[in-house]
């Protein structure tokens, strides 16, 4: 193996007397470094770009959520949510009371689904921090925080306390009759408007539990789900047996991606795809790299046969042009992936490219993992592509 691949490093450094030969070196060295940067310069912008979409989510969707498995009602005193805030796991815990209620705000009408939330709700999903308006609740009367797409379609604004925005919801409790209003209702000041995307602005709006409970006609301790803000990387399962033993019910526990399912996976299928598309860009660079093999060994057919007579046998003759081969794919691609690298933290921390029509800097985030990927991506397609290249140069040897 010495042998050969100490030939191989002498014909990748040593410059051909033919200056084509030289310039087609180059050029599959160049092709196969252009392709290996934008693979992993893609990757990076994708990881951008998705972990971008992902903030509001993760802004809006805490780390664990935990509901009932039958029926809608978790129950929860105040000891269960002590000793859940007393986990290894749990950074802090908060009830939810969720439920479909009508907006009604100058004869402009709307459904939307009221989350009753309490105090410190806010440090367990930062709600708050997608607030453009207005500010989360801050007095002891009646407040309500209310998404973009609410606000815009019943015309509302913060603070205006010439007009309340009146909630009502279906009575639960006692008869109704033909002339008793079948809806409780409250009233309540908008304190803040947030933005996080075009589907949730249009969705919820949020307010102190009591609020919910009365307009929801609830008792205490009876609520839609627990919301859980973790530690990082927690042991789910040791948190699920934990929440078992602590409630007295048959729970359902999910992860942020669980209760993101069909938007993770979308993620993942546009990432898988990218992959394979820019995968097929470098093997299709490679063809050069086959063409710089060929033109290589016919060049080199003269010293082959002082080879042969020095005692090398065609296979090591073979694995000469298949080390070269490799040389070329492994330094191209290895430059590739540094220059692609230089230009992600270039775009990270002195922005070149912006989004189109704004001043936000274009998003890219280096992984190791995105580095690792196309490191071996190139390495076992240039590896792959010079074994085909170079499979029957053992007989075309022989006959020399």
């Amino acid at each position: 193996m010495q042998v050969p691949f100490f030939i191989a490093l002498r014909y990748f450094f040593t410059k051909s007397k033919q200056t084509i030969i030289n310039l087609i070196n180059l050029i599959s060295i160049g092709v196969v470094l252009v392709a290996t940067a934008s693979l992993f310069i893609v990757l990076s912008a994708f990881s951008g770009l998705k972990d971008f979409g992902l903030s509001f989510s993760n802004s809006f969707d805490p780390s664990v959520r935990v509901s009932a498995s039958y029926g809608k009602i978790l129950q929860l005193d105040s000891l269960q949510l002590e000793a859940i805030n007393a986990l290894d796991e749990v950074i802090l815990a908060s009830p939810v009371l969720e439920e479909k209620v009508f907006l009604s705000f100058n004869n402009k009408n709307q459904v939307a689904l009221l989350k009753g939330v309490g105090d410190r709700y806010p440090e367990v999903v930062q709600i708050d921090s997608l607030i453009v308006s207005g500010n989360w609740f801050k007095n002891d009367f009646d407040e309500v925080v209310i998404g973009g797409g609410i606000a815009n379609n019943l015309s509302l604004g913060v603070y205006d306390y010439t007009s309340f925005l009146t909630l009502s919801a279906p009575k639960r409790k006692g008869g109704v009759g033909l002339r008793k209003n079948p809806f409780t209702k409250e009233t309540a000041l908008v304190s803040g408007i947030y933005f996080a995307n075009e589907q949730l602005d249009k969705k919820y709006l949020f307010a102190r539990v009591e609020l919910a409970r009365r307009l929801l006609q609830r008792s205490q301790g009876e609520y839609t789900y627990l919301e859980i803000k973790t530690v990082d990387n927690p042991n789910l399962n040791a948190l699920e047996a934990s929440l078992n033993e602590i409630l007295s019910q048959d729970i359902t526990v999910l992860n942020r991606a669980q209760l993101n399912a069909a938007l993770y996976k979308m993620l993942n299928t546009e990432n898988l795809a990218v992959y394979l598309i820019f995968s097929l860009i470098i093997i299709i660079a490679l063809f050069n790299v086959v063409g710089s093999l060929i033109m290589m060994f016919l060049d080199k057919k003269p010293q082959l046969k002082i080879l042969f007579a020095m005692g090398l046998t065609p296979k090591e003759i073979q694995r000469v042009f298949f080390y070269l081969g490799g040389l070329i794919c492994w330094v191209g691609g290895g430059l590739g992936v540094l220059v692609g690298a230089l230009l992600v933290f270039i775009q990270d921390y002195f922005p070149l490219l912006y989004v189109p029509g704004t001043s936000l800097p274009y998003p890219v985030l280096f992984e190791l993992k995105n580095f690792l990927i196309v490191l071996f991506t190139i390495l076992i397609l240039g590896t792959l592509t010079t074994a085909w290249a170079t499979r029957n140069m053992d007989k075309k040897v022989s006959v020399l």
